[in-house]
């Protein structure tokens, strides 16, 4: 499949119909921590959302456009408390049809640009461990598998693990 191009940015306002959209594609794959539908995501609620991460100096909410519409996101929440301002959570989606093609690694650059201006020392996430796709994203952005999360969720009657990842910048 072909990179899109693509321009990473903060989301604004404008951009929850969007949002909402990438979010309930990222998580009808099943491999979010939301089961398909579960949120039940609306632009109202990508609106809300997107102005708490603006107020929040701790975090960000970066969309990435690209094939005419929101093809994916990233957040990252950190913390102000002494102990904990060097570093920040991540979670990342992207739309299902622009998958493959460039969006994460887009997003993961500009996720690096914001955590060096903010003085970030570690960023996390956790991942299904099944989830093959998103390991080799988080690996390619230079995280590690720093430990296993056992019998993290619960998926359709089933215990799934999860890895914790991790990278140091």
């Amino acid at each position: 499949m072909a990179r899109l191009n693509v321009e990473v940015r903060q989301a604004v306002p404008e951009d929850a119909d969007g949002l909402a959209e990438a979010v309930e594609s990222a998580e009808a794959s099943g491999m979010m921590l939301f089961a398909p539908g579960e949120r039940g995501m609306t632009a109202d609620g990508a609106a809300v959302m997107i102005n708490r991460l603006r107020e929040d100096p701790a975090s960000t909410l970066l969309v990435a456009h690209g094939g005419g519409r929101v093809a994916g996101y990233l957040i990252a929440r950190g913390d102000d408390t002494l102990r904990t301002r060097h570093r920040a959570y991540v979670v990342v989606g992207v739309h299902e049809d622009c998958r493959g093609r460039g969006i994460g690694r887009a997003l993961f650059d500009a996720l690096g640009e914001w955590a060096a201006a903010r003085g970030l020392r570690r960023l996390e996430l956790t991942v299904r461990t099944d989830n093959e796709g998103g390991v080799a994203l988080y690996k390619r952005a230079g995280f590690e598998v720093e430990g296993i999360k056992r019998d993290s969720l619960l998926v359709a009657g089933r215990y799934v693990d999860e890895y914790y990842m991790a990278k140091l910048i």
